[in-house]
Formats: C-alpha cells, structure tokens, sequence
C-alpha cells in the first residue's frame, strides 16, 4: 500500500513540474522568418501553449527601409489574440511600405514566465 503511495506521489509531482516547466515556444508566423514578399495585412504568430493575454503582446518594428539608414523605427499596428488561444495577430494599421521588419514579440502561458523573441522578414 505505502508503494502505491509513493507511485501516486510522484507521478502527481513529476505531472505538475511538467506543466510548470512549460513555456510557450514559437511553432510558426505567417509571414515566416525571412520571408521576402508583399506587405501582408496581418502577421500571424503561433505558439505551442495558450497565450494568457493580458501579459502577452508584441511591437511591429520597420528595422530598414530600401537606400535609408535610420534607427528602429515603430510601426503602428493592433495586437490582438485570434481564434486559436495559441495564435496572436499583429494587424497593421496601415499598408507597410518597403523596407525590412521585426515583430518583437512576448508571450506567456499558464505558467507566466515571459518568453520573448522575434521574426524578421522583408517587404518588396
């Protein structure tokens, strides 16, 4: 009986330490990483876990526009969940010129530590 016991233990424990340690990773955007192509009119960002979205965001960043240098400039756009409690949607409030972008991204889960990153891609 103690054995039994002890089994449930940790297995309850190992069960619980696995969702702690679960943190949401980027599985795929819609542009992708270096994706070259038309200005799209929304970025989609999909994790593996579902986003808790009062701590979870992003910034659209125009990083180089064609014959320019200047410093990072952001981009006015609307940062909302989609369908999917793992999708996040950056919708650009206006069309995106030429130029190179990043979506600076933070996203959080069940767990409610912050994973941060980015993807990067260009628009002809």
């Amino acid at each position: 009986m103690r054995t039994i016991k002890t089994a449930v233990v940790l297995a309850t424990g190992l069960l619980l330490s696995a969702q702690v340690l679960a943190h949401p990773k980027l599985l795929s955007s819609t542009p992708a990483e270096g994706a070259d192509g038309a200005a799209p009119e929304k970025i989609e960002l999909r994790f593996s876990e579902p986003l808790t979205t009062q701590f979870s965001g992003a910034k659209l960043v125009m990083t180089e526009m064609p014959g320019m240098a200047h410093s990072p400039m952001p981009m006015k756009a609307r940062i909302s969940a989609g369908s999917d409690p793992k999708t996040m949607l950056v919708t650009p409030l206006a069309p995106l010129p030429a130029g190179t972008y990043q979506v600076q991204w933070r996203a959080v889960s069940s767990d409610t530590h912050p994973i941060t990153g980015n993807v990067t891609f260009k628009v002809k």
